[in-house]
């Protein structure tokens, strides 16, 4: 199977890249070749690249930065997504297309399906949406995968970003209030392939089609994903760092983040037989390899 994903830098990018299985090539596009800031160029890129299936995982990911920027973000996230789902319909090939929770305003009080009410409360949030109603329009043989709160060794995220703040401090101030998937990019690509593998294989099952949420198991706020960081950390030899809870309110952003961006994930799993790890295993297993790294240079 030859699988072409936009963009090269991105962190599920990265993990399918890493992740490919056996029999699977995985060709990632971007700038200068294919830049979903200029549409024109993603039709060309893709049809040159021979694939069986493509996945949109590039995307515009600087949430603050969309509150100032929307229109950019518009572009890339939505328009740019229709051009990548225009070109795999031309070639008569599905298109996975990487979504988000922030589509949801998070006001629920459990887990979102695929089928709740949308209702993004931020630019990117409507920017990703806009790119779920594009892929949607321009072809039936598509798969959304709607994940939350990515990280991975890869690119800028939280796990990062604690780790860098526990080499200088010995309390950081985390938000917990917000509650969600933490969800490894790593195992969005094994996932990502299970999906894949069943779009190209069984063409006519409309079933296998459609919105699925893609987030580990369990769940947890922010401060739970820092205090595991930092314990793995410490039991590796790091020094201890404590978390401070703090709320939403105590660290504003330009961009609204949903309170609830937990997602219910049972539909990929009974669908697809795609089921995500618990979220702390597969954390414990991430800041191993980033302190690791650290220590060997």
């Amino acid at each position: 199977m030859r699988i072409t994903v936009t963009g090269q830098s991105g962190q599920v990018v990265l993990s399918m890249l890493e992740r490919a299985p056996e029999g699977v090539t995985v060709t990632a596009l971007g700038r200068p070749g294919l830049d979903l800031e200029q549409p024109g160029s993603i039709g060309p890129a893709i049809i040159a690249s021979r694939p069986d299936l493509v996945v949109n995982a590039a995307a515009f990911t600087a949430v603050d930065l969309a509150e100032s920027e929307e229109a950019r973000a518009r572009i890339v996230n939505g328009v740019a997504a229709g051009e990548v789902a225009r070109a795999a319909a031309g070639l008569g090939i599905p298109v996975i297309q990487i979504s988000t929770d922030y589509v949801f305003d998070g006001t629920l009080d459990r887990p979102y399906r695929e089928d709740d009410t949308v209702g993004p409360i931020s630019a990117y949030g409507r920017s990703k949406l806009a790119g779920e109603e594009a892929v949607a329009a321009a072809t039936p043989n598509h798969a959304i995968l709607r994940t939350a709160w990515v990280y991975s060794p890869f690119g800028k995220n939280f796990v990062k970003t604690m780790l860098r703040l526990a080499e200088t401090r010995d309390e950081v101030g985390v938000v917990a209030d917000q509650a969600g998937c933490p969800t490894s990019a790593l195992d969005i690509a094994g996932a990502v392939f299970a999906v894949a593998h069943h779009l190209v294989r069984r063409p006519n099952e409309a079933a296998l089609r459609g919105v699925f949420h893609m987030g580990a198991q369990g769940e947890a706020v922010w401060a739970d994903v820092a205090e595991a960081i930092f314990a793995e950390r410490e039991r590796l030899g790091g020094t201890p760092v404590r978390v401070k809870r703090i709320a939403t309110s105590d660290y504003p952003t330009p961009a609204k983040r949903p309170a609830n961006s937990r997602l219910d994930s049972s539909k990929l799993k009974t669908v697809h037989g795609a089921a995500l790890p618990h979220w702390q295993a597969s954390l414990a297993s991430c800041v191993r390899r980033l302190v690791s790294t650290e220590q060997t240079g």
